[in-house]
């Protein structure tokens, strides 16, 4: 039992509230976001006040009901039931400054989407201060391979977690556009860095203008423009200001796996790899590591010098 909460790895929330407001990518909605503080192990709670009686929506596996253009959640992952949807560049902000606990009041279907990265979001914590609670951090520890795939051929696409003392992901794209192909192609990024900020979250969404027309024309996409998402033709990126990486967009294909991997409810320790992936194989793999108890454990560590590298400095306490 860890008793000594100055030297142990502690949990985190934020000092105070903070608010957002902007648009929802898919439905064009004005949104109101409201993050609030939580207590130990309260994890991350969505809770929509716009219904009659607010309805709240813990981030788990299970509540994910839909993982369709976004990562969505509803009570029991009931697809019927009020729902939360494009949660992922919020839980990555959450997962790169390393809170644990948070209480997201919002009056909408959807987490407005700000910039189209998770920075935006980053920010906004950042202000709220972050606060360490006396209670240990619990970290979900992967202790033998689980891997999905899907499809063949050129449509093949598989994810993997792989036991790692630390948490690092490595993901590879391969997009019909000469203008993606262009960039950076593959990236391996290691959360204990300290380089999430940095490195991964200005990194925005993105979407070609055929798709995004066929999109549009089923009642999607409508929030959508470039000043929160870049956008590509044939040939090039149309935004004015171009990328703001080299390799914007497997960064922001990390980006939104930190987010999908965070809905396990815990900061992960594994080495996670994906080949063409997205927020439904991102789930499956979830739903596959809980679905054999003998592939995972939950573990704490007594301070610093036992946890991996650069994780006792995530997101410092100001």
């Amino acid at each position: 039992m860890i008793t000594d909460t100055c030297r142990m790895l502690q949990q985190r929330t934020l000092k105070s509230l903070t608010k957002a407001v902007g648009v929802g990518i898919h439905s064009g909605q004005r949104v109101e976001l409201t993050l609030r503080p939580a207590p130990c192990d309260t994890g991350i709670v969505f809770r929509r006040v716009d219904l009659n009686t607010p309805v709240d929506i813990p981030v788990r596996v299970d509540t994910v009901c839909d993982t369709r253009m976004a990562t969505t959640v509803s009570p029991g992952g009931d697809p019927g039931a009020p729902k939360v949807q494009t949660i992922e560049h919020l839980l990555s902000a959450c997962a790169g400054l390393g809170l644990d606990n948070l209480y997201v009041d919002i009056n909408a279907d959807e987490v407005p989407i700000l910039d189209g990265s998770a920075a935006s979001f980053v920010y906004l914590l950042q202000s709220a201060g972050i606060e360490l609670q006396k209670a240990a951090k619990k970290f979900l520890r992967v202790k033998k391979e689980v891997e999905v795939r899907q499809g063949e051929g050129k449509r093949l696409m598989w994810a993997k977690l792989t036991p790692h003392h630390g948490y690092t992901l490595t993901f590879e794209i391969e997009f019909d556009n000469p203008a993606v192909s262009a960039t950076g192609q593959q990236y391996v990024f290691d959360m204990g860095s300290g380089q999430y900020k940095r490195e991964i979250a200005r990194a925005r969404t993105f979407g070609m203008t055929s798709d995004i027309e066929l999109m549009r024309s089923r009642g999607l996409t409508l929030g959508g423009s470039m000043d929160n998402a870049i956008v590509v033709d044939d040939y090039k990126v149309l935004n004015a200001e171009g990328l703001r990486y080299d390799d914007e967009f497997v960064k922001h294909k990390i980006l939104d796996a930190i987010g999908d991997m965070q809905v396990a409810g815990y900061p992960l320790l594994a080495a996670y790899t994906s080949f063409k992936g997205g927020h439904a194989l991102n789930n499956k793999l979830l739903r596959a590591l809980f679905a054999d108890e003998s592939a995972y454990e939950f573990v704490s560590f007594e301070g610093a010098a036992d946890a991996p590298k650069g994780f006792a400095e995530l997101a410092p306490a100001w």
